[in-house]
């Protein structure tokens, strides 16, 4: 019986091992009775004996004897010695045996096999690289003055609460939005979200049921894309021209539409009043939702900015979303949603359900920034420096591949694109621009549907000169030594 123990038993002491005494006399007990080197009715010796042989504190082989009866490893009784269980035994290496068969793999949702299959979000691996899309230049940010709204939220954090949309901030962000966007809806009408792409997530699961047909823009935003196709809707895209969606002619009936009037997501072209009343007449008539992104409408460049679609609606149709990561930084984590004031109850109890809350001393501070005129300072600071930046980068793809791409410049926004010419294919050029630190996300990947157009899409928002510089030296070059013939013609396309 002691030289079984003893030659199962073997520990490591002092510096040559990480795992306690106690976890490896546990660990080496329990292997034994798994593997039948102490088989099913086998004694050990008492607690004294073991802890003799071994040279162990009783109280630490006490514990583990304890703690194996407790799993069904042992039996114990009073003035008995531990036995190894017999039943229990046979059922954990029944479990065991079991385990080591080749197991059926757990059966996922069909929501979790949508998200799965999406191509949805564009991801690099490690730190974000010029001239990566939807980001701001966070070193330009006031975090100290920022921060200091945090600690002053933290300081006053209310303790039981039950608002998950704090007033404060829902009254001061309707203000800043009625003067810059143009928009018509009252304070509890606005949601408070972690993020935009949570907003629409929850919208499209408030709205649509398995199979209900929803339009997107194509090429068009992904994240709209993933978050309809993860709620099941059949998701249709619908080609664009410079007005924005065509949707005069179809015969097809959606029962919601996703826009980015003011900038089209990625084009950055934006839909003119006259399109944008004939989009909600349309859904007026058919009874259609409208969801309208309005991600970075906050930087706008050349003439005048156009009012939220929203703004224009009569009928109470359009489901109007926004974002702090674009005008701030992307570490704010906080998006917002209006709703229609006939849904704004639901909606809050949807967003409950789904614990999409930002918490309080976040709200309160953003509510301090943008009360305190930090947060629309710090856009006129931004619009400056992003206009700049979008030109000189418009100067620099001219420069170093003017004969290989053609460029719509945006009136406003983070970003822009640029068409290839025929030859080349997006995806393969924005392969070889990860490699060599750049990121240009491919215009191909857009589409909902059949592609129509090769380009590459680039931020400029939140690189500076030295950074855009670089990179435009890196696609000319590229584009430079690739040519991937596409079987078409050889139209050669400028920068204009």
């Amino acid at each position: 019986m002691g030289d079984i123990l003893a030659g199962l038993i073997d520990l490591e002491r002092g510096s040559a091992s990480s795992e306690t005494l106690t976890r490896q006399l546990y660990d080496q007990l329990r292997t034994g009775i798994l593997s039948g080197a102490l088989p099913p009715g086998h004694r050990l010796p008492s607690s004294r004996d073991c802890a003799k042989q071994l040279g162990l504190a009783r109280n630490t082989v006490s514990a583990v004897i304890d703690q194996l009866a407790m799993e069904g490893y042992l039996e114990i009784a009073q003035g008995r010695r531990p036995t190894v269980a017999a039943a229990e035994r046979k059922a954990l290496l029944t479990g065991r045996n079991i385990a080591a068969k080749k197991a059926k793999p757990i059966a996922l949702s069909r929501w979790a096999e949508r998200v799965r299959k999406s191509d949805w979000p564009f991801v690099n691996s490690g730190p974000p690289q010029p001239l990566a899309t939807v980001l701001a230049d966070a070193r330009l940010f006031p975090h100290d003055i920022w921060a200091r709204c945090l600690r002053r939220a933290a300081r006053r954090a209310p303790t039981g609460d039950p608002a998950i949309n704090r007033t404060s901030l829902r009254t001061v962000l309707l203000r800043h939005l009625v003067e810059h966007r143009g928009v018509r809806a009252d304070a509890r009408q606005i949601i408070i979200m972690p993020s935009a792409q949570a907003a629409l997530e929850l919208i499209a699961r408030v709205l649509l049921d398995a199979g209900d047909l929803a339009w997107v823009e194509s090429p068009g935003y992904g994240g709209a894309r993933a978050a309809l196709d993860a709620a099941g809707a059949s998701v249709r895209g619908i080609a664009l021209d410079r007005g924005g969606l065509v949707f005069r002619g179809r015969r097809d009936r959606p029962r919601l539409i996703f826009v980015t009037p003011s900038h089209q997501h990625p084009t950055g072209r934006l839909m003119p009043v006259s399109r944008r009343q004939q989009l909600l007449g349309f859904a007026n008539e058919i009874g259609a939702a409208i969801v309208e992104d309005d991600y970075d409408s906050e930087f706008h460049y050349d003439g005048r900015p156009v009012a939220a679609l929203q703004g224009l609606d009569d009928n109470d149709r359009v489901f109007y979303v926004g974002t702090f990561s674009k005008s701030m930084f992307s570490d704010v984590r906080s998006g917002y949603a209006i709703v229609p004031p006939d849904l704004a109850d639901l909606f809050e109890k949807a967003q409950r359900h789904g614990s999409h809350i930002v918490p309080a001393p976040v709200q309160d501070a953003l509510a301090e920034f943008i009360d305190d005129g930090h947060f629309a300072a710090h856009i006129r600071k931004m619009t400056r420096v992003y206009r700049g930046r979008r030109d000189h980068l418009l100067q620099a793809l001219r420069t170093h591949a003017g004969d290989h791409l053609t460029i719509e410049p945006p009136a406003g926004g983070m970003q822009l694109l640029a068409y290839l010419n025929p030859q080349y294919d997006d995806r393969t050029i924005s392969a070889r621009l990860a490699k060599l630190g750049v990121t240009a996300r491919p215009l191909s990947i857009h589409f909902t549907g059949p592609a129509s157009d090769q380009g590459l899409f680039m931020g400029f928002a939140a690189w500076n000169e030295q950074e855009i510089d670089k990179a435009a030296a890196i696609i000319g070059q590229v584009l430079r030594d690739t040519a991937t013939p596409r079987g078409g013609g050889s139209r050669k396309r400028n920068c204009r």
